[in-house]
């Protein structure tokens, strides 16, 4: 493993941190792993001198490294009478980032200036810094607007920056400062929510790489960038839904009322442009019955329904859970495994109940899920996503729904109740789903 205990294609841990600042129109800090870098947003009523008259404003960075950011003492570049090489270029870097989401003319005739500093530096500070400084800027865009010095927002996408690289011959994501100093390959990835990209730093230290090296990273970016973009979102809370809010968005329904499921589901796609009603949503809307004998069956059944009523886009979900020593029970009925309108501690009740008494090594288990993506007009899709483990005797964790604190893990070593939304997305059976039914709709999105 890593540092950090993290897999190859996976990031460290982030957090942002919205409004740190009191006087800046927009401040965050943001913390990739023990990269920690204050971003702060300030407006300027005035453009550059070769911007007077264009009826369009600026977007610009600027960007430091604290002295003590790094194991050894930095001396100040304002000590030096002068900005270095490195510093001017990471500067550069972070404003094209941002101004390639910006509606110049929507901004009117006024800078906004980003300023990064890097508190504590432990590889990857300019791609945190265009994450981090984008949260900052959408927060001085909604102080404009709702100051009515705009009259629309002037953010037309998200962006987001990651670095990937090759380390002992591997392909690795987010890389840490250890790993960055021993790179064969370092690459910093910027990429918009759309899945476009905005620029691509690529360097080989030792040896030439390959195209299918490259693809490799590219990729592996792309699944850190979507959930940095997820990560601003939720950060960004309200403020969220003005961004890109000018281009129409397609629909997609849920079509689910479990708000357990909503929750996992809409956090997973959040990167996507894509406006993500349930079922919830729609009052006229009442349950389908799953007349299936498979997953399948019923994950099609519902999502061509929803569609067929509502004309939308649907992606519907059958999933539960297959008991070996019950001979896959309680399969497509686990979630009225007790009987119709049973609760989870119900369901639960009887699965132990029957599970009484069963020794360990028979008590094998297994989660299933079948994802349906229903089009008018178009052949219904469908993905399947399985996750491995045992029923326990007693269950353990608060978190999840369903028979999650009875599930126990093979891969994590824990129930799924006992990880966060997060850990559990990542080897669950619907996140498993859920990960090859994202690439249709990316596809979908920008279709």
């Amino acid at each position: 493993m890593r540092v950090y205990q993290r897999g190859k294609g996976e990031l460290r841990k982030v957090h942002i941190k919205r409004g740190f600042l009191q006087h800046a129109e927009g401040s965050v800090l943001i913390e990739i792993g023990s990269t920690q870098i204050l971003c702060a947003a300030s407006v300027e009523e005035n453009v550059p001198v070769w911007m007077k008259g264009e009826k369009r404003g600026w977007v610009t960075a600027e960007y430091s490294l604290l002295p003590r950011a790094t194991h050894k003492r930095n001396v100040r570049e304002a000590s030096r009478g002068r900005v270095s090489g490195r510093t001017s270029e990471i500067q550069r870097f972070i404003g094209r980032a941002l101004r390639a989401v910006v509606d110049l003319e929507a901004l009117g005739e006024r800078t906004v200036w980003l300023d990064c500093d890097v508190l504590q530096a432990d590889g990857g500070t300019r791609t945190a810094a265009v994450t981090g400084a984008f949260v900052a800027l959408a927060e001085a865009c909604h102080y404009l607007l709702q100051e009515k010095k705009i009259s629309r927002f002037p953010l037309t996408d998200y962006v987001a920056a990651v670095s990937a690289g090759i380390v002992d011959g591997e392909a690795l994501l987010d890389l840490s400062f250890g790993e960055d100093s021993g790179a064969q390959v370092d690459l910093n990835v910027v990429m918009t929510g759309g899945g476009h990209l905005v620029e691509v730093q690529g360097t080989a230290e030792r040896k030439p790489f390959c195209r299918d090296e490259l693809d490799q990273l590219l990729e592996m970016a792309a699944g850190g960038i979507e959930f940095l973009i997820s990560a601003q979102r939720e950060s960004l809370g309200e403020i969220a839904a003005k961004i890109g809010a000018q281009s129409p968005k397609k629909k997609l329904l849920l079509a689910s009322f479990n708000e357990g499921k909503i929750k996992e589901l809409k956090k997973m796609l959040a990167p996507l442009s894509l406006e993500i009603l349930s079922l919830r949503d729609i009052s006229c809307l009442s349950s389908v019955e799953e007349t299936g004998s498979t997953f399948k069956e019923n994950a099609i059944l519902k999502a061509e329904t929803y569609s067929r009523i509502t004309g939308e886009m649907v992606l519907a979900d059958d999933s539960g859970l297959e008991v070996q020593y019950l001979g896959g029970k309680p399969g497509v009925y686990s979630a009225r495994f007790a009987g119709e309108g049973a609760t989870d501690e119900q369901n639960n009740a009887l699965l132990l109940k029957m599970m009484e008494d069963v020794p360990l090594a028979e008590r094998k288990a297994r989660f299933v899920c079948v994802i349906a993506l229903a089009r008018p007009g178009e052949k219904t899709q469908t993905v399947e996503g399985v996750c491995r483990g045992r029923i326990l005797t007693v269950p353990q964790g608060n978190h999840g729904f369903g028979y999650d604190p009875l599930f126990f893990s093979l891969e994590e070593g824990k129930t799924f109740a006992e990880m966060d939304l997060e850990a559990k997305n990542r080897i669950s059976h619907r996140g498993r789903a859920l990960q090859k039914a994202r690439e249709m709709l990316k596809k979908i999105c920008k279709d």
